[in-house]
């Protein structure tokens, strides 16, 4: 990572922490929150499921200025042309505007709680942990495909400047890169017991061909590279 960097970490159902050069602090948001995503260089949206609410935060002032509520559980979140994508209770994905608006709902079929997904280029791709697959949707509503191949325990996903998509396999310690088209796949790293344990989370930095992999309760962190290989 370059000098500058910052890294937002969520603790599980816990605190929201700020990792940078200069080293960590935690921004002042009562709740317990799940999933966080980031809006623009100042502003990030979070998830707090048991509140049923997703609450937009200012960094530089460091002020929740919205608060948007839902029905349901919410979980996963995640930004792209301006709306917000979130994992509802009940096999929901729902895309909204920044000011809470419903603009699209897609009923998808998850064995978990969709606690973990991307939207991007008006697909939305999440983890089903309990049905160990992956799975892309259209914005109609549509499956567009289904990866269910070596994978135990998906958590955590991302996409890469390509499109591919690396996925966090908890229980096999595995990290591993399928296609955007959902047909081919491979292991880009494994870790060991003495190393990060359960990875759930990963974030990949476009600008550098690098990212970072968080362990399951937010404690821990390893730094990886894609290799051109």
């Amino acid at each position: 990572m370059s000098d500058g960097w910052k890294i937002i970490v969520v603790e599980h159902l816990g605190e929201v922490n700020i990792l940078t050069s200069d080293g960590k602090s935690q921004l002042t948001i009562s709740g317990k929150a799940w999933s966080v995503t980031q809006i623009n260089q100042n502003t990030i949206a979070i998830t707090y499921p048991y509140e049923r609410a997703i609450k937009i935060f200012n960094m530089e002032n460091e002020t929740v200025t919205k608060v948007i509520t839902l029905e349901n559980e919410c979980w996963g979140l995640s930004f792209s042309n301006n709306s917000l994508a979130v994992g509802l209770f009940d096999d929901e994905i729902c895309i909204i505007d920044l000011d809470g608006n419903t603009l699209k709902s897609i009923q998808v079929e998850s064995l978990s709680e969709l606690e973990n997904l991307v939207y991007r280029n008006d697909r939305v791709i999440y983890s089903d942990l309990n049905g160990k697959a992956v799975y892309c949707y259209d914005g109609l509503g549509k499956q567009i495909w289904q990866y269910t191949q070596e994978l135990s325990e998906p958590e955590g996903l991302c996409t890469d400047t390509y499109g591919n998509i690396i996925v966090t396999d908890c229980r096999s310690q595995r990290i591993i890169v399928i296609s955007k088209d959902g047909q081919e796949s491979k292991v880009l790293m494994s870790f060991q017991e003495n190393e990060l344990n359960s990875p759930m989370c990963v974030c990949f930095f476009n600008n550098e061909s690098s990212g970072v992999i968080c362990d399951t309760y937010g404690k821990s962190l390893a730094k990886f590279n894609l290799s051109r290989g």
